[in-house]
């Protein structure tokens, strides 16, 4: 009795085991490009261009951009971590899919160039880009976001072209504690002066 006692105990141990063993794994959906070409069109164009170049420098370009990343701060403006009222409101209605999807169809457009427009200004952008401002320990931007401006995909975003009005709102922001969703690039900005501002966002929108 007490061998067939153990034995029922064994299989019932094994059992389980073998239940899960034999579940086929849990597949991550991928991304619907036609889904997220619609939402797009629906929900983002108007600011956003038709094909995610921003016509206007205060929405920014968003084609060929990390689609993590767009992900990333889609999400963030629906919690509210990232604030801004009208991103807030249009993420809102975004479930995560939506944001999957919309953020993988942006991922597949081309950036347009842009051009870097004070001249006066781009080579100190430029030291400061490449090099940092090393007695003030300010970070070369390259190091994240690379020398060309393409960043690293699932951690640094896409910057090249990058509208200059936007660049400097962003940074700006980071400085000033209202946008507070990375602590790496408040710490950046934290030490740059407005003409600093102006001349690293002019040179990124010249980046090719």
């Amino acid at each position: 009795m007490k061998l067939i006692a153990s034995l029922l105990i064994a299989a019932a141990l094994v059992a389980p085991a073998l239940t899960h063993a034999n579940e086929p794994a849990v597949q991550t959906a991928k991304a619907d490009l036609a889904k997220g070409e619609a939402t797009y069109a629906a929900v983002c164009a108007s600011c956003h261009g038709a094909d995610g170049n921003s016509g206007s420098p205060a929405y920014p370009k968003l084609a060929q951009q990390h689609p993590d990343y767009l992900t990333k701060q889609l999400q963030e403006f629906k919690s509210g971590k990232r604030a801004n009222a009208i991103m807030s409101g249009m993420a809102a209605g975004l479930s995560d899919a939506d944001m999957k999807n919309v953020s993988a169809w942006l991922g597949s457009k081309v950036s347009k160039a842009n051009f870097a427009k004070e001249k006066d200004l781009v080579v100190l952008g430029e030291r400061i880009y490449r090099g940092g401002i090393a007695d003030r320990q300010i970070a070369a931007c390259a190091g994240c976001h690379t020398p060309t401006g393409a960043g690293i995909p699932s951690q640094y975003p896409r910057i090249s072209g990058q509208h200059a009005d936007y660049a400097v709102a962003q940074l700006v922001a980071f400085r000033d504690g209202v946008r507070k969703n990375s602590a790496q690039m408040t710490g950046v900005a934290a030490k740059l002066n407005d003409r600093e501002i102006k001349a690293v966002s002019d040179y990124i929108a010249g980046l090719r």
